[in-house]
């Protein structure tokens, strides 16, 4: 009888905490306010990643598809520099493979200037060297060129950081999205799931009291 009782307990404690987990679950907030109320974003390449000797460009490309997809959803204006971007998003081009033979030492994020039209706008670049700040060891100039074995993630990258500030990629990220073709055109998937994700949070933010 006793160990029925404690089981019994036991079970109704369990029932608790599970009920306890879910309502904490519910609460979770999807995003912070300030992410929310963000208008300039600016696309970066992760500093970590070095040229595919497969695929030279692939990075590149995942950021200009980036872009391209944030400008026709239209919500944030592409920033040319961290000081003026109130988040920062990095992109990492998977390669499906566990470990990968790539250049590093290269400015990641070195590109000419750009001048776009687009019927959503247009998409310019300065051609600055460190869009994320001389002061940013992320977005430093590397000396030399050399190959390099990368390990990592196999799938495309794309992470999401407050801006204004250095450091901007030290910090933890605020939303990361990881999959197979994340940010491949024409869908660019990691950019669809943040539009729904910002939409989510919206509507989670109106009906708090």
């Amino acid at each position: 009888m006793r160990f029925q009782k404690a089981l019994a307990g036991s079970l109704v404690l369990m029932m608790c905490c599970a009920v306890a987990a879910g309502k904490d679950k519910k609460k979770k907030i999807l995003l912070p306010a300030d992410v929310l109320q963000a208008k300039t974003v600016l696309v970066v390449i992760d500093p970590d990643a070095g040229m595919s000797v497969d695929a030279p460009h692939a990075n590149r490309t995942a950021q200009e598809d980036v872009e391209k997809a944030l400008m026709k959803w239209g919500r944030f204006e592409l920033a040319t520099d961290i000081s003026t971007a109130d988040l920062v998003i990095e992109v990492h081009k998977g390669s499906g493979k566990i470990a990968q033979e790539t250049i590093g030492g290269l400015p990641a994020n070195s590109r000419p200037a750009v001048y776009e039209p687009t019927d959503s706008g247009s998409r310019t670049s300065a051609g600055t060297i460190s869009p994320l700040g001389g002061n940013n060891p992320a977005g430093a100039q590397r000396p030399e060129p050399s190959p390099q074995a990368e390990v990592g993630a196999t799938d495309d990258v794309f992470a999401v950081y407050r801006g204004k500030r250095e450091n901007a990629l030290a910090a933890p990220s605020v939303w990361r999205y990881t999959a197979k073709d994340a940010l491949s055109s024409p869908g660019v998937p990691a950019v669809d799931a943040f539009r729904k994700l910002i939409v989510e949070a919206e509507k989670q933010q109106a009906a708090q009291p």
